[in-house]
């Protein structure tokens, strides 16, 4: 027969108990700028004692910025294209579109991972993103792909000249005219495209409708914006009939292929951190701050607080009251903090890769979350946080802060090299290769072993083939065919 007893027993074990505030802190860690704003709106519309801080950064009020005039040139054609989209026929004088009281704040001693997506949709930069992260390995090719999309205007046009992209990154030209040659396949069709001739053609080269006759209708489009068919049959050589059909293929396209997103995402990144370079007679080096025209300011209405509080008669209104005022100075002080965590990464990260920016991406160095929590003194989760979603603004252009990070190849000899510059190494080398002399994957072995980077042949027919390049073989026949044309 069994008996039923009651007793105590005593443990001690150690767990991490976040609170409310706590897991707030880590969220607003993760956040831009820009959605930070969003939470202190919040934050404003509940809490009385919280007051917007109407100073710019030096203190006086700040006024409402004029906004930047429309780009009046842009080119009639496309107005006249895309009032098609609603009219039957093309008007060519409809104007032109728009273009383009509690709990740690501390961050460092945080381990365990609070994950809160602010979205679970999927944007078009995402989208490209993934898109880009599937069709390129190497780090660098990331870089240049980012700030390619980040530069798409509402329409997901790239306006901008390859050429000025690749001075800002230090790098050739090729580079970024064959990683966007690519990235002009991606979905949705037409996106990359330069204007609204080579938009239309991407989604019918897509469609396999890109025969000789649509070339000649997309080369003269103003024709088609003034209606003049009989001139445009001609030029088509097709009769009017079959000009109608070709006219009815281009209506049935999308002008703006990045409409079926959200137009508020597909802007120029919005930087949450700024870097300038210091003059010599201020020491040279690199200056780091927090962008202020997207960072929201806070302030304590302490005065209206002892105003209230004096009048609180009632226990109720007392506490609430008194909650209120932890809130606001609980929130003033985790965005300080917030400031202060962000600063030291981006400060870091600069520092170690400085060679990327005064001499551009092929210096871009290996480097990890944990090299710069170290440096920092701070774990590795936070270095993350900080890290994703937020962007630097750089003489360089605007980079997300986590394409800084790239894994280190050690040869030998110990010396480290980034893997993304061997294939960058790699890649050059067979790009330059004499067609009549082409490089087997042991010459190329030999050629970087000379350079100091050691590498098995084994490796560099993997580097090789994440490239998509041809063994020496592929490649002979087809330069041979090159030189034989």
């Amino acid at each position: 027969m069994s008996t039923i007893s009651q007793h105590l027993k005593l443990t001690q074990g150690q767990n991490l108990v976040m609170t409310p505030q706590l897991q707030q802190a880590i969220k607003m860690l993760q956040l831009s700028n820009v959605e930070l704003a969003e939470v202190v709106e919040e934050e404003l519309a509940v809490n009385p004692l919280l007051e917007k801080d109407e100073r710019g950064t030096d203190g006086e009020a700040t006024s409402d910025e004029p906004r930047e005039p429309k780009d009046e040139g842009k080119d009639s054609v496309e107005a006249a294209f895309e009032s098609s989209n609603t009219n039957d026929d093309f008007d060519p004088g409809s104007g032109a579109a728009d273009i383009g009281a509690g709990g740690n704040s501390k961050f460092e001693d945080i381990e365990n991972a609070f994950e809160n997506r602010m979205s679970a949709e999927v944007t078009l930069r995402d989208y490209l993103l993934d898109q880009l992260h599937q069709s390129f390995e190497e780090q660098r090719d990331h870089m240049i792909g980012a700030m390619l999309i980040d530069r798409l205007d509402e329409a997901g046009y790239l306006r901008e000249d390859p050429a000025d992209l690749a001075e800002k990154l230090g790098c050739k030209v090729e580079r970024v005219q064959n990683l966007l040659r690519e990235m002009k396949g991606f979905d949705p069709a037409g996106i990359f495209a330069r204007d609204l001739e080579e938009c239309l053609a991407l989604q019918l080269a897509e469609k396999g409708q890109l025969d000789a006759p649509m070339n000649a209708l997309l080369d003269n489009l103003q024709m088609l914006a003034h209606k003049d068919f009989k001139g445009l049959a001609e030029i088509c050589g097709t009769n009017e009939t079959y000009l109608m059909d070709m006219v009815a293929e281009i209506k049935a396209l999308n002008p703006k292929p990045a409409a079926e997103f959200d137009h508020l995402i597909v802007q120029t990144a919005i930087p949450d951190v700024l870097m300038k370079r210091l003059p010599k007679h201020m020491g040279g080096g690199w200056r780091v701050e927090l962008n202020h025209e997207t960072l929201p300011r806070v302030l304590v209405n302490q005065e209206y607080y002892m105003e209230v509080a004096g009048s609180a008669s009632r226990k109720e209104d007392k506490a609430y009251i008194s909650t209120q005022l932890n809130n606001a100075n609980w929130l003033v002080k985790a965005m300080d903090q917030r400031a202060q965590t962000i600063l030291k990464v981006a400060g870091e990260i600069i520092e170690q890769q400085d060679a990327f920016f005064n001499y551009g991406i092929e210096f871009l160095k290996p480097l990890k979350l944990s090299d710069i929590a170290s440096e920092i003194e701070m774990h590795e989760s936070t270095v993350s946080r900080v890290t994703t979603n937020k962007y630097i603004g750089t003489p360089r252009g605007i980079f997300e802060l986590k394409y800084f990070f790239s894994t280190a190849l050690v040869s030998a000899s110990g010396a480290e090299h980034s893997a993304e510059s061997v294939k960058a190494r790699i890649k050059t080398l067979i790009d330059e290769e004499d067609p009549k002399k082409i490089l087997s994957d042991d010459k190329i072995v030999v050629i970087l072993r000379d350079e100091g980077i050691e590498l098995a042949r084994r490796t560099v027919a993997k580097y090789r083939e994440s490239m998509m390049i041809g063994s020496s073989v592929e490649r002979r026949k087809a330069k041979k065919h090159l030189i034989s044309r």
